[in-house]
């Protein structure tokens, strides 16, 4: 055998010695968990605990696997971010966020879902069982294929199913299932006209006039000042809600503070480095830079603040029965120490392994991304989440920052076909052989803004007739060109993909929970 030959071979396994090193990792993750599991001291059931933990520590691991990719995604696709240094601040922010602020209290009930008081002791650790891991393996499968889901969803179609598996339909809480279907749609629409809605100011502000580094030097602190004041009042209100109770008046009295703050600030600095920016849209994206690092940062940390309950708070009530003796169940559990560390640490260890394939998903192979848009995005998903809290509707961040990214790749397609429309009347109102008055009439009309575009194209349709013209395209050229748009900027595979990804969620993981909950209950009885 040949040296290059060699070389080959080498190269084709070094793939699945990559995917083998992860595995290993996160094997002596979950190894770790079970040896520190069996050191507890329970009333009962000590083994169930310890495979309740192996199973909560491999949940916390899909969790950061697939959700932390709506936090940094836009961020690394953006290249404001290397995909390194996203995982960094990433798992330090979200570990920091489940520790500090994971709060001391989670209810048993996941949300209404089903009312266990039916339900013996023993049935309800097998149901809380079942659907951790059913929720897992979900999150694990929807990873593998690059889709990113609701872990929520996930957690609460595998507890919906079990649930009905241990005892019928009659334990669901229909009305709290029938919101949380509403939030399918709610969410991604909601988050795509807020994130579209952005980017349309941006570019009429910014991008779509002449003098670039004049209207960035008078728009970006006006825009990064309103970035400040959302990610304060947004981390008030849902990241460290569990530690300081806080009004929404009084959080957003501080995120206008820090706003104001924010814009004073940097409104100098930008006029004092003015003449060192060039007029170009590459100039001014550099401008989102450092904001769109400190959002994925404080997204991250919200984030472990709050999700960290889909991973460990089945695994409290678990604990925290197995701990009774069997007295019955408690309205809410407690979280031991060592049950947040296991979902912090889980967290942390499954965005590092196997998160980059979302986050590249989300990042990049959606739509193209620029710092501008990725600024957009990290609006779309602060603001819909507080305008939806306030307003008592479901929402789902990963719904969120997918619809925005889906939102500012449609208002591209719908900005760059409209313009292509312009430029086909423009060539319409020209003679054909008058070519060199098309390109000066087309000079001036890219530079101009919009509403000057606006005006030169009335005065130009004032002023000329239409011609029959050959070189103008026909009405079956021009579908082809917006079809063409449309497959450029948005990729419609990944739009079916995601969305089937998202209908199903809760039906798969409802599934995996009751087939899980019988093999369970057949083992033990």
């Amino acid at each position: 055998m040949e040296f290059r030959d060699i070389d080959k071979i080498e190269k084709a396994t070094k793939k699945g010695q990559n995917e083998l090193f992860r595995l290993g990792i996160g094997l002596i993750f979950i190894v770790g968990v079970m040896l520190y599991a069996s050191t507890l001291e329970v009333g009962r059931g000590g083994v169930m605990l310890v495979v309740a933990a192996m199973i909560g520590g491999y949940m916390a691991m899909n969790i950061g696997a697939n959700d932390v990719a709506n936090n940094v995604g836009p961020a690394v696709g953006s290249r404001a971010l290397t995909l390194g240094g996203a995982l960094v601040i990433a798992a330090i922010c979200e570990a920091a966020g489940a520790i500090i602020a994971g709060g001391e209290v989670v209810t048993t009930i996941r949300s209404g879902i089903i009312d266990p008081q039916g339900l013996s002791p023993d049935s309800f650790v097998w149901l809380m069982m079942s659907a951790l891991l059913a929720g897992a393996v979900w999150l694990n499968f929807a990873t593998a294929v690059g889709a990113p889901v609701s872990t929520t969803h996930s957690i609460v179609g595998a507890i919906l199913g079990a649930g009905v598996a241990a005892s019928g339909f009659d334990i669901v809480n229909w009305g709290t299932m029938s919101s949380i279907a509403a939030s399918w749609v709610v969410s991604p629409v909601l988050g795509g006209i807020f994130a579209a809605g952005f980017l349309y100011l941006v570019k009429r502000s910014i991008t779509y006039q002449e003098d670039m580094v004049a209207a960035a030097v008078r728009m970006v602190p006006i825009l990064v000042g309103i970035m400040a004041a959302t990610f304060t009042t947004y981390l008030l209100l849902k990241g460290l809600n569990k530690v300081w109770k806080i009004s929404f008046t009084m959080a957003a009295l501080a995120g206008a503070g820090a706003g104001f703050a924010t814009f004073a600030l940097l409104r100098p600095l930008l006029r004092a480095r003015m003449h060192r920016i060039t007029n170009s849209k590459d100039s001014v994206n550099d401008l989102f830079t450092v904001p769109l690092i400190f959002s994925a940062a404080l997204l991250s940390f919200a984030h472990g603040a709050n999700d960290v309950a889909n991973a460990v708070g089945p695994l409290a009530a678990i604990a925290d029965v197995l701990g009774k003796d069997g007295a019955g169940l408690s309205k809410a559990a407690a979280i031991p120490t060592w049950v947040m560390m296991v979902g912090a640490i889980g967290i942390s260890l499954g965005l590092w392994l196997f998160g980059p394939k979302v986050i590249r998903t989300v990042g990049s192979e959606i739509t193209e991304l620029d710092k501008m848009r990725a600024y957009c995005i990290a609006m779309a998903a602060t603001i819909t989440v507080i305008v939806a809290s306030q307003l008592g509707l479901p929402v789902s961040s990963t719904h969120i920052a997918v619809g925005g990214v889906f939102g500012v790749g449609f208002l591209r397609e719908y900005l760059k076909a409209n313009y292509a429309r312009m430029e086909e009347e423009i060539r319409q109102h020209h003679p054909e052989n008058d070519r060199d008055a098309i390109n000066e009439f087309m000079a001036s009309f890219k530079k101009a803004s919009v509403d000057e575009k606006g005006r030169m194209l009335a005065e130009l349709k004032r002023q000329s007739k239409l011609r029959e013209d050959p070189a103008h395209f026909s009405k079956f050229e021009r579908k082809g060109l917006r079809r063409v748009y449309r497959q450029e900027l948005v990729k419609r595979s990944q739009l079916f993909k995601i969305a089937a990804a998202w209908v199903i969620t809760v039906p798969a993981s409802a599934l995996f929970a009751a087939m899980i909950y019988y093999m369970i209950r057949g083992m033990f009885i």
